[in-house]
């Protein structure tokens, strides 16, 4: 599995497994970063809106592995969506890098920078999309996609006659208490890559709690995020679990040799309890609209 990786509708391949730094404090997330690619990682997400991307190229640089062997994706933030070019421009410098291997929108909102409360009157993801897609032609990122969008905005995205680049990649909230069954399957249809974010159901996770992980953990002798990372990656999904600690990032590596049965993928696609760590009501529109179930 550490080995694995995904081939995008580009030709591209995208390594399964991928350290995030979503919640990551900056002075904590440089060393994150230099830990995982020494231990083997070759995929490192960021983003803008994380304020932690100057951190994370000093950790690739401190790592010593070559730029080449890395796998790097950061996003575009909402407020920056009418100013793409600036946006990636801001993101390279920070991260210290000619390039990214893939961009993403964050979200699919285009929010007003001077009231996150509103969105901005003449702007849309259609336009934000309009602009992202003149990138890989710069040479500035390689591959682009979306984040955060469902089934709704997909298809009104792919719809739109402006839209000539289907996205490489769809990142989204995948766990067993928010598996997206419809979304994911919406994304294979339409050869979108899915990437998994809060894969771990993220910070004091209610699901580190739920007595049938906890027993298919027990019983494989693994711990429960290893036996939740296994779920995405037999699901044909890339995860980007976080940790800033140094045990936790090479345990979450640890994944050859071994696999989750059948029966214990459908116990774990069986737990019934829902959550989602990321909603969209802090957002000026709504994103999410339970069509993804």
């Amino acid at each position: 599995m550490t080995s694995k990786a995904f081939t995008l509708n580009t030709g591209d391949k995208i390594p399964a497994i991928g350290l995030g730094t979503w919640q990551s404090a900056p002075n904590e997330v440089r060393n994150a970063v230099k830990v995982a690619l020494q231990k083997g990682y070759r995929h490192i997400d960021t983003a803008l809106a994380y304020g932690n991307e100057k951190e994370v190229g000093q950790g690739i640089k401190d790592s010593g592995v070559s730029r080449e062997e890395i796998w790097l994706t950061t996003k575009l933030d909402n407020t920056w969506h009418h100013i793409v070019p600036k946006g990636i421009e801001t993101s390279l410098k920070h991260l210290d890098t000619d390039y990214v291997d893939l961009y993403l929108m964050h979200w699919p909102s285009s929010t007003d920078p001077n009231d996150t409360k509103k969105h901005l009157p003449d702007w849309d993801f259609i336009k934000t999309w309009q602009e992202m897609q003149k990138l890989p032609a710069t040479g500035k990122v390689k591959n682009i996609g979306v984040s955060n969008f469902g089934i709704k905005n997909l298809e009104k995205l792919l719809a739109d006659p402006s839209c000539k680049t289907v996205p490489a990649v769809n990142q989204i909230e995948l766990h067993p208490n928010s598996p997206s069954p419809k979304l994911v399957a919406y994304n294979k249809e339409k050869g979108i890559h899915s990437t998994a974010y809060s894969c771990l159901g993220s910070t004091n996770s209610p699901l580190y709690k739920d007595p049938t992980l906890l027993k298919v953990a027990e019983a494989k002798g693994k711990t429960p995020q290893q036996v939740l990372l296994m779920w995405g990656l037999q699901k044909d999904w890339s995860v980007i679990p976080k940790s800033v600690t140094q045990a936790r990032i090479e345990k979450n590596f640890e994944l050859d040799g071994w696999g989750l049965s059948t029966e214990e993928m459908q116990k774990l696609d069986g737990l019934t309890d829902r959550f989602k760590v990321c909603g969209d009501g802090w957002l000026p529109v709504k994103v999410f609209f339970g069509d993804d179930e």
